[in-house]
């Protein structure tokens, strides 16, 4: 949808992004649903915010693990960049890939993708994994590890299903 196309609701949504001179397809996605994209930015705003008990590091761990196992590519391109900027190496993002089992993850780290994997797989971290991220992580942080996951499984869900395009300059799978 073109700029001309915005319906007033929209146009009120977008219009200030769009006057610093990028409205990313995220955006122009949801907004073509004011009420929902403003319910999914306050959870997104959580996450992505000072309010997480997460450091940025975590949660793009968390996002990007959830967005290989979505097989959400535009969030994928997106927390790649975000990753970068959070301290991941390029190694680091190219692991996400492969999980929890792969070499070189701490024991902690593991842990958090085992979390993703288990969120994504069955909706619910193990007793086991729980345990894991317990001995690190105090309880609003173990309840911002699921939080992660699940804003950024309904991101994908939707970005996927409503064939968002990759922003230019952008780098997919």
């Amino acid at each position: 949808m073109t700029e001309a196309e915005w319906p007033p609701e929209q146009r009120a949504m977008l219009e200030p992004a769009y006057r610093k001179g990028r409205v990313y397809n995220i955006i122009g996605t949801l907004a073509r649903h004011p009420a929902a994209s403003r319910a999914i930015g306050q959870v997104s705003n959580h996450v992505m915010g000072p309010g997480s008990t997460l450091t940025a590091r975590e949660r793009e761990l968390l996002i990007l693990r959830t967005a290989w196992l979505c097989q959400a590519e535009y969030e994928w391109a997106q927390h790649a960049l975000l990753g970068a900027k959070a301290g991941l190496s390029a190694e680091d993002i190219a692991r996400c890939k492969r999980g929890p089992a792969a070499a070189g993850w701490s024991g902690t780290e593991a842990s958090l993708l085992r979390a993703a994997d288990e969120l994504h797989a069955v909706q619910c971290i193990s007793d086991s994994t729980w345990a894991e991220l317990a001995e690190h992580y105090e309880q609003r942080q173990l309840m911002d590890i699921v939080f992660a996951v699940g804003q950024y499984t309904l991101v994908a869900m939707a970005l996927n299903s409503f064939a968002t395009p990759l922003d230019a300059g952008l780098e997919g799978f």
